[in-house]
């Protein structure tokens, strides 16, 4: 799940929540993450090698959704849960750019006493300036740079909006369209009766598609999937009215409100929700 820029990710400020909503693990959950690879093929086995494929694939993009936790621990430590919405500087990332167009709006507008449109372009440079830079960062450290890139993707794509079209409110407007994507997207999932995290949490747990066949972890999934659709469209219904009102500085607010942090809890609680459907004999098997 997406999402964070400050809601990127389904996670990850919503401007590349896309790449809203879908954080990076950190290196060390990257790499504990092998074992739900492998539990992902072993549920495979004696299907078709495409068939095994296609679950080691699903496993990876599973892990990388930041619910990559949910197949190992039984505890749910503080370290897994910052690793799984990206880690420190994966939280930064996410959250600095938006804050500083934010800030930078805010006081030239409110106590600089400078007109809106004339505010806008320091603002937009502001926030694309820092994203650059840790962009930059990431890849002179030989970090993982596909977070940063995404984020710079969508900094770039929202500052251009919103010059092209003179808003700054429109330095948001990106967001609504990656929130509406993935709640469609799971919504649909839900009516083609393969709930999305009731995929996505069965290859992380080395089950495969058994879950389809049991009830309980049926429901479940599609239990989970609803609290996805509703993480994604909490944010429509609360940031499009203030986007209609054109109330910029409560809208950069409630974007980075309902990003990392929003996520984070619906993060946790899905965990919680595995935890009770999966016994933890069944886990540690996988």
């Amino acid at each position: 799940m997406t999402e964070p820029d400050a809601e990127r990710r389904p996670v990850r400020d919503d401007r590349a929540d896309a790449a809203d909503a879908v954080p990076a693990p950190s290196d060390e959950v990257g790499a504990r993450g092998a074992s739900g690879d492998m539990g992902a093929a072993d549920a495979a086995a004696g299907a078709s090698p495409d068939s095994a494929e296609f679950a080691r694939q699903f496993a990876a993009a599973a892990e990388r959704s930041g619910l990559g936790a949910l197949a190992r621990d039984e505890r749910l430590t503080g370290r897994d849960l910052l690793g799984a919405v990206g880690g420190v500087r994966g939280i930064l990332e996410a959250l600095l750019p938006g804050l500083v167009f934010l800030v930078t709006y805010s006081v030239l507008t409110s106590f600089a006493g400078w007109d809106a449109q004339a505010a806008l372009v320091p603002s937009l440079a502001a926030s694309v300036g820092l994203a650059v830079v840790f962009t930059i960062v990431r890849i002179a450290t030989k970090g993982q740079p596909t977070q940063a890139i995404a984020g710079l993707v969508g900094v770039l794509a929202s500052a251009a909006l919103a010059l092209w079209t003179g808003n700054a409110r429109d330095n948001y407007v990106l967001g609504f369209f990656t929130n509406a994507a993935y709640a469609l997207a799971l919504f649909i999932s839900l009516l083609v009766r393969w709930p999305a995290l009731g995929l996505i949490v069965g290859f992380l747990m080395g089950d495969g598609l058994a879950w389809r066949e049991d009830k309980r972890k049926y429901r479940a999934a599609q239990f989970l999937t609803l609290v996805w659709i509703g993480l994604f469209v909490a944010r429509l219904v609360v940031q499009v009215p203030l986007y209609l009102v054109d109330n910029v500085e409560a809208l950069g607010a409630t974007r980075l409100l309902m990003g990392v942090p929003l996520y984070a809890l619906v993060l946790v609680f899905s965990w919680l929700v595995v935890r009770a459907v999966y016994p933890s004999s069944r886990r540690s098997d996988g």
